[in-house]
């Protein structure tokens, strides 16, 4: 799960849909693709909200793991969605049985609040821009996320030293 970068406030007049990144977003998402390559994480699959905030940081992160941006899935429900969408979306993508990585690009509050309610033991008040929750869950393919156990994997974002 990974929660936009840092969005520009500054057009007057400018929908939400779309903001676009500020500079440190545009330095933020890079540096978090960075994070995730030291770590070996790469994704078989991505579904992004296609708001251009979000649609930005994944093709960011997506071009510093070496993901092709034109296979990124766009999800028009992923746009300000509710933490218990999140898991339709899962279903709805028929992620195939081979896939063992998938990152999720989002928006807060949805993202936060999914986080919590799906990862055992974890808990945070709010996921700041491009912070990362990794988790990983009991069972043998995408068809069971629903109803299997969740682990968080890891959690960072760009002030985490």
């Amino acid at each position: 799960m990974i929660r936009h970068a840092k969005s520009d406030w500054n057009t007057l007049g400018q929908t939400d849909f779309e903001r676009p990144l500020n500079k440190r977003g545009k330095s933020d998402a890079p540096m978090m693709g960075q994070r995730l390559k030291a770590k070996k994480i790469y994704p078989d699959l991505i579904l992004a909200s296609p708001a251009k905030r979000a649609a930005e940081t994944a093709k960011l992160i997506a071009k510093e793991l070496g993901y092709p941006e034109q296979d990124i899935r766009w999800v028009d429900k992923l746009y300000h969605c509710l933490a218990h969408l999140y898991e339709d979306v899962i279903m709805e993508a028929a992620i195939p049985k081979e896939f063992k990585t998938v990152f999720v690009f989002s928006h807060n509050p949805g993202i936060t609040h999914f986080a919590n309610d799906t990862i055992d033991n974890f808990s945070i008040d709010n996921m700041p821009t491009c912070a990362m929750a990794g988790l990983t869950f009991d069972g043998d393919d995408w068809n069971s996320f629903s109803s299997a156990k969740h682990s968080l994997l890891f959690y960072d974002y760009p002030k985490n030293q």
